[in-house]
This record gives structure tokens, C-alpha cells and sequence, in this order.
């Protein structure tokens, strides 16, 4: 899988008892996914139920260190004051107890960012992230949730899902897609993948408050290079650059790429050309990764790529079409486009299988 995001491609896999690669940009998605695919002893297990008593315990104390508030844009929009209390003093007893990177203080970290996220104003309910308004640190009777119980619950979840180990083997590699690190010729005989569509969803915005706690990121400046860096990122200063990109000569310009992008640029829209542009990027990234993973995959190795269609204002992009004239180029066989589900209440917008064979 070249578009790792939390790993569960991987996961599945390996719960099969296959052998499974994943490579992922984003060093929090493959921290992440590490965890998810790791082996985890019962003995360890039962040990960190014990620990997990303790931080509690410290907790509800008050006695222990706080860390430094991340330094996230408008973070009170995500806790309230009390929470953020909290979360410092939860991550500060985290690390105060687990000072190594190892399995005990990644499980823990695990069921902090859990955490963080139920204690947060943010509702994900929605294709465009919103927040509920901000919640007191108090319920309606005027008591003090009991948020290291909170914590506990998620840290028992986190733990019993360690002890159900996968049985085949699982190498998470953290690399770009349109440079995929070199391996044995032949080495895969299959791709399951879904990588970014062409929606301007910035993958980024919606990983930040995990991303800031954990060191990840520093500041906002940091978040757009981090986009920039991925395929289909338009966060921060990645909007700006996207002006002043321009194709490379050996790029990928297929009839229908160019005219879907031409049509774009010419809108009405005032921000037809940038929108042009990103899509031009899009697919320019795109065949650098087909490219990339071509020389990697056996003879008669079977590909398939879930990948949803886009529409800018109106302007239909074809993705799984300009994916299939990519792997034709490539000399792929057996290419196919299977149209899966309807994405959202508009009709042109649906999501699809675009499979191929390696000759």
C-alpha cells in the first residue's frame, strides 16, 4: 500500500497472514501505523493495566509535571481551559513514566491522543471540520468530570486491541509515493491502495491537534510545508506555491487531463487558474508515483487503486479515466474502472476501483 494513512491496509493484511508494505509521508501516520501492526507480548499488556492505575491515580492528585501548551493556532477553540489543564498534565505524566521510545509509552500515547480528541470541540461530522461550542469543565450538576477515568477506559481499549496480534509481517516505511525507496525487482504481487483524491482536503488540518502534542509539528508554518510535501495538499503555504508551480517537461498531459484543466482555468470562478493548477499538480504527482511503483511489481502483479472523482464548480475531473490512460502508457493490461459507491448527494461524484495487470 503507498498511501499508508493510518495503516489498516496493512493491518488487514497481515491479519491474513500475508507479508504487507506500506510506505507513508507523514511521520505521525507512520508512527501511527507502526503502532497498529506491532506485536505486543500478553505479559507486557497486563503490566501497563497496572500502570495505567497509577497515572490515574497521580491525576486525580494533581501532584505531577505539566508540559508546555503546544503552540496550535486558536487552541482554545479545541479545549476548554480546564481540559487543556488536563491534557498538559496527562502528556507530562506519560512522559515522566516513559522516558524511552518503546512499546509501553507508544500504547500510552495511543490512548492520550484518544484522549485528546473526546475531551476537544471539534465535530467530524462533516467533510468540512467544524467545532461545537466550547463545553465547561464542569457537568450540569456542577462536579469535575472524572477525566482520568476517561483516560483509563480509552488505555484499556488501546491495550485489549494490542493483544490481538496479526500473524504476518508488516514493514512501514516512511517515504514519498512519487519516490518509492527501491526493493527487489518483482517484489510485489499486489497493490490495495486509496490514495488522495483531487478534493483539496488538506489531510494535515484534520491530523493537527495530534500532530502538535506530540511534537510533530512546531508551528502553522510547519503544518503547509508538511502539505506541500504530500500529493494533493493545499494547506497554508501550499496554496501560495501552487501559483508559481509549472509542469515538469517530461510530465504526463494526456488530451483529457488538458482539457479538464483548461476548462477549469477558464471558469468564471476567480480562482479558476489556481484550481487548474492544483489539478495539474495532482496528476503530474501522480505519474511520477505510477512510474515510481512500476519497476517494483511482478509480472502479472494485479493493482487497484480506490480513488473518488472530483467537480470544481461544476467542472467534472475524470480521475479514474486519467488514471487508466496512466497505466495504459505504462503498459498495464486488464485496465478497468468499477464504479463503487455514490460519495455525497451530488450525482457526478462517486468513488471507484481502477484496476490494472502488469504485463
Amino acid at each position: 500500500d503507498p498511501f499508508c494513512g493510518t495503516g489498516t491496509t496493512a493491518l488487514c493484511a497481515s491479519y491474513r497472514g500475508r507479508t504487507a508494505v506500506t510506505t507513508e509521508i507523514n511521520p505521525f501516520l507512520v508512527w501511527l501505523s507502526r503502532a497498529k501492526t506491532d506485536y505486543y507480548a500478553p505479559r507486557m499488556i497486563a503490566g501497563l493495566r497496572a500502570d495505567g492505575r497509577t497515572v490515574a491515580d497521580g491525576l486525580r492528585r494533581g501532584d505531577g509535571p505539566r508540559v508546555p501548551l503546544p503552540r496550535m493556532r486558536n487552541i482554545e477553540r479545541w479545549w476548554s481551559p480546564e481540559a487543556l489543564d488536563f491534557l498538559r498534565a496527562l502528556k507530562g505524566a506519560v512522559d515522566a513514566r516513559f522516558t524511552a521510545e518503546a512499546q509501553p509509552r507508544t500504547l500510552f500515547l495511543l490512548a492520550f491522543c484518544r484522549t485528546l480528541i473526546k475531551l476537544s470541540n471539534a465535530a467530524f461530522n462533516h467533510q468540512s471540520m467544524s467545532f461545537k461550542p466550547p463545553a465547561s469543565g464542569q457537568d450540569g450538576f456542577g462536579f469535575q468530570p472524572d477525566w482520568p477515568l476517561l483516560f483509563r477506559r480509552e488505555l484499556e481499549f488501546v491495550l485489549d486491541g494490542a493483544l490481538v496480534n496479526p500473524t504476518g509481517e508488516v514493514q512501514v516505511v516512511q517515504a514519498d509515493a512519487r519516490r518509492l525507496p527501491p526493493a527487489e525487482a518483482g517484489a510485489i504481487d499486489c497493490v490495495i491502495t486509496s490514495p488522495p483524491y483531487v478534493n483539496r482536503m488538506s489531510y494535515i488540518r484534520e491530523l493537527r491537534p495530534y500532530m502538535y502534542w506530540l511534537g510533530h509539528l512546531e508551528n502553522g508554518r510547519d503544518a503547509g510545508e508538511m502539505d506541500w510535501a504530500a500529493i494533493g495538499g493545499t494547506w497554508g503555504v501550499a496554496t501560495s506555491r501552487l501559483a508559481e508551480w509549472s509542469p515538469a517537461p517530461d510530465g504526463f498531459r494526456p488530451p483529457l487531463l488538458q482539457k479538464t484543466a483548461a476548462r477549469t482555468a477558464a471558469g468564471a470562478h476567480k480562482n479558476g487558474a489556481l484550481l487548474a493548477a492544483y489539478v495539474r499538480k495532482y496528476f503530474d504527482d501522480m505519474w511520477r508515483h505510477f512510474q515510481s511503483l512500476s519497476g517494483l511489481l511482478n509480472h502479472g502483479a494485479r493493482v487497484h487503486y480506490i480513488v473518488g472523482n472530483s467537480s470544481f464548480y461544476g467542472i467534472l475531473v475524470p480521475v479514474e479515466r486519467i488514471y487508466a490512460e496512466m497505466l495504459a502508457q505504462l503498459g498495464f493490461a486488464d485496465i478497468r474502472c468499477r464504479p463503487i459507491r455514490k460519495r455525497n448527494s451530488k450525482k457526478e461524484l462517486i468513488e471507484f476501483e481502477v484496476s490494472a495487470r502488469r504485463r
